[in-house]
């Protein structure tokens, strides 16, 4: 398919610093063949007018688990053990791999509709959150969830290995996959080694949660003599490509750690907030040269799969804990969600508006009343847009949604088999 953007504003990224420049845009197949002043061809299989328009990197959401759309507004205001072990946890126990399916296929159009066109995800039940991803059109990282503190551990494993085996037959390159021992509190010791093994083996890279709570970083101190960080490197876990996420309560030399591994960090400020586990030391991460990227963590602890939304917040978050207006800028968090989001998910050419990049874009309509006046249009992404904005989102060079309608996910469906499983949770059933 071959797409033109005409006459827009395009978000430009010149060695690390954003600007706005009015470009042409061709999209050829699944690739930004031009972003130039004008373009030489004239046939089209879609022209899309530019103006009035704003056309942005499609956004990256580093940490999700897209299925707990299910569980949002159900477990609210409570502390992270509670949380998790007393509200989700039990919720989790009642689905089928259909309930998360459904659940992922409304996560994935919650983020198209708020111009994510890529996530990295942590999951429950193989080939579902997969299959959403395949017929949705979006771009993944994908990880079914490991765990082994109840005997299931070789059974997870195994199920993880053959989805990776079976799409590696189907050659999708939107599609990538992970391992994802959950965290250092749900696997044992052995069990990490045989994860981590099998990743080195197979050269996967591994996604985790990390240093998420205090009483996390106290128990594993307490069992092993050492921090979570500490812990994870002693076994070799940071010698494969690692997405870390959380990261909350570090050391100076747990941070010493991460970038000598070449760590990347998801930070999740909202859902780390909401759950009252503090704020990870994101200033202090990038001074070191750490790849910071952003996610939402499941609307169970988010509410929402909204970048714009983390974008705000981990700007906002840190300069009034640190009483320092400069740090976190616009043009930070913009990257955070962006090519550094890109890039800790393994994928290449993403991220930038740029020819020879993949075709990922949203575009946002500025005919909005916070658009006006026009005096930055980098700081109006990040302090004045909530995501309603998103007019059309791109992917591979294909149009998933236009004009705020959908094109390969059949909306009405998904809500009405939301609710049904929502329901039936409710009854406990």
């Amino acid at each position: 398919m071959k797409i033109l953007i005409d006459n827009a504003s395009v978000v430009i990224n010149n060695d690390g610093i954003y600007s706005i420049k009015t470009k042409s845009i061709v999209i050829e197949d699944k690739y930004i063949k031009e972003v130039e002043d004008t373009v030489s061809d004239d046939e089209f299989d879609l022209v899309i007018d530019g103006r009035n328009k704003l056309v942005i990197p499609g956004l990256v959401n580093a940490h999700n688990h897209s299925y707990m759309t299910l569980f949002r507004n159900s477990a609210d205001d409570l502390p992270f053990d509670k949380w998790l072990f007393e509200k989700i946890i039990p919720q989790e126990d009642q689905l089928s791999g259909d309930n998360v399916y459904w659940g992922s296929m409304l996560g994935i159009m919650e983020m198209i509709y708020t111009g994510t066109t890529c996530f990295a995800d942590m999951y429950m039940f193989v080939n579902e959150t997969s299959r959403a991803v395949e017929e949705s059109g979006i771009r993944a990282n994908l990880s079914r969830g490991l765990v082994d503190i109840d005997g299931g551990g070789d059974r997870r494993l195994d199920e993880a290995l053959s989805e990776i085996k079976d799409y590696e037959k189907r050659d999708n390159e939107r599609i990538k996959f992970s391992l994802a021992p959950h965290a250092p509190y749900t696997c044992s010791k052995d069990y990490l080694e045989k994860v981590i093994s099998k990743a080195h083996q197979l050269n996967l890279g591994i996604n985790t949660h990390l240093s998420e709570t205090r009483k996390e970083v106290n128990d594993i101190q307490d069992q092993f003599k050492v921090t979570p960080t500490g812990y994870l490197n002693q076994l070799g876990l940071f010698d494969q490509r690692t997405l870390a996420a959380h990261c909350v309560y570090l050391t100076e030399e747990d941070m010493d750690i991460l970038y000598q591994k070449k760590v990347n960090v998801a930070s999740n400020p909202t859902s780390n907030l909401k759950l009252g586990n503090g704020v990870a030391p994101v200033k202090y991460l990038v001074n070191k040269g750490i790849n910071v990227c952003l996610g939402t963590d499941g609307a169970a602890s988010n509410n929402t799969l909204n970048i714009f939304k983390e974008m705000q917040m981990i700007s906002l978050i840190h300069k009034g804990v640190h009483e320092d207006a400069e740090l976190i800028t616009a043009q930070e968090a913009l990257y955070f969600a962006t090519s550094a989001g890109a890039k800790a998910l393994g994928f290449k050419r993403l991220g930038e508006v740029k020819a020879g990049y993949l075709a990922d874009l949203s575009i946002i309509d500025l005919d909005k009343p916070q658009y006006y006046p026009r005096n930055n249009l980098i700081a109006a992404l990040v302090y004045s847009t909530t995501g309603e904005e998103v007019e059309t989102v791109i992917v591979d060079g294909k149009v998933l949604m236009h004009k705020k309608i959908f094109k390969t996910i059949d909306v009405e469906r998904v809500k009405y088999e939301v609710t049904k499983i929502n329901n039936r949770l409710k009854r406990g059933i």
